[in-house]
């Protein structure tokens, strides 16, 4: 089980790699298995509709159970598929990399999605954050 006390450590982690990086403020949400959220922070600075793209992109790797980056892949690749996925989800579902998996071995325990930078950026805190708190990410 995702507890919150790992969920907090993604994000502090996820929120400290931004500031090191020198990155535009982040927005952070942590999902449990469910999809509901755990834990979500949101820098001074972070546009409103941040919160709503970092759940989208954390509740699309879960749902689908691989990376957000692997979501855009495949909305390139099958636009028609994605956007029934897109629909189906009720619009929940953002296909941009910065979305990743939280794994212990082969258990999914929730997902984080970041938004705020470069997706680039984005995934790259998220997986420090992911890594930080001992998990593994996909």
């Amino acid at each position: 089980m995702l507890t919150l006390k790992d969920a907090n450590t993604i994000i502090v982690t996820a929120l400290a790699k931004g500031r090191e990086l020198e990155l535009k403020a982040l927005t952070v949400v942590v999902l449990d298995h469910s999809g509901e959220i755990k834990a979500c922070a949101r820098e001074d600075g972070s546009s409103r509709l941040r919160p709503t793209v970092a759940k989208g992109k954390a509740s699309g790797a879960l749902a689908l159970e691989t990376s957000s980056r692997a979501l855009a892949e495949m909305a390139s690749a099958r636009p028609e598929f994605f956007n029934s996925l897109v629909a189906a989800s009720g619009g929940n579902l953002v296909a941009a990399a910065g979305g990743v998996l939280i794994k212990s071995g082969t258990i999914v325990l929730g997902a984080v999605g970041i938004s705020g930078d470069t997706s680039d950026q984005d995934e790259a805190c998220a997986i420090a954050g992911v890594e930080a708190a001992g998990y593994t990410h996909e």
